[in-house]
């Protein structure tokens, strides 16, 4: 795993059969999973276990531009960084790439949710300078 200061994170790994769908490449909806499980461990690598326990993000939006398909075996790096915020939401970009190749380009908004009222809350410089 990469991340350089927070301000982009990467992982890589195999594709599995699991991730494969009946036309024989990774299913569209693998490509959703990636990008929330990076941007979750996005999260986790940044913060502190009070800040994960104070705070939870659900996604408001997903622009997805699937540009090439992959394969089970192949080796895919996803990575991942944020934009900017507002007050109670920030949006985050991914990329999916095989090598050299991007076979997805993502752009996802969040919500900051307070887990004690399970609702939006206001992102704190804290949070910001975490990231930025």
């Amino acid at each position: 795993m990469v991340n350089d200061k927070c301000m982009k994170f990467s992982h890589s790994f195999r594709v599995s059969a699991d991730d494969i769908d009946e036309q024989s490449h990774v299913n569209n909806v693998a490509y959703v999973k990636w990008i929330q499980d990076v941007a979750v461990a996005h999260w986790f690598s940044a913060t502190t276990e009070a800040e994960r326990e104070k705070y939870t993000w659900v996604v408001l939006r997903h622009e997805i531009d699937y540009k090439k398909q992959s394969f089970a075996g192949e080796e895919i790096t996803v990575k991942t960084w944020v934009g900017e915020p507002t007050r109670i939401s920030w949006e985050r970009f991914t990329e999916i790439t095989r090598g050299e190749s991007l076979l997805v380009k993502a752009r996802s908004v969040w919500c900051l949710i307070d887990r004690e009222t399970s609702k939006p809350t206001r992102i704190t410089s804290e949070l910001k300078e975490l990231f930025q």
